[in-house]
């Protein structure tokens, strides 16, 4: 695996937001869900996310989650998606990764 220099990974600006909503996004090639996350001062974001296999839309909503913040706005299915939520290969699915403790929405990954 490629080493990258600490400056390289300070690029990446990675928050926690609080989910707000979750729906399917039709017309996406594999099943995906639309959400709005709220990342506190920053405000409300969307995504598209992969995790239709572990969770249902009422399990996301509330949940916290981890994202890049600062990557370019994507285009998926006619939705543009502002933010990467972050999650793992787990057995079954993508398991979303999120602190083990409330913080405040916004807060920055160290």
């Amino acid at each position: 695996m490629e080493q990258i220099e600490f400056s390289d990974f300070s690029k990446v600006d990675l928050r926690v937001g609080c989910i707000l909503a979750a729906e399917p996004l039709p017309g996406a090639r594999l099943p995906a869900y639309k959400l709005a996350v709220d990342f506190g001062e920053l405000g409300v974001k969307r995504s598209s996310a992969r995790v239709t296999d572990l969770y249902s839309p009422a399990d996301l909503v509330g949940r916290l989650v981890v994202a890049v913040v600062n990557f370019p706005p994507k285009r998926i299915a006619g939705f543009v998606s502002e933010v990467l939520v972050l999650g793992l290969d787990g057995e079954g699915g993508v398991v979303l990764l999120s602190p083990e403790r409330e913080v405040a929405l916004g807060r920055r990954v160290y």
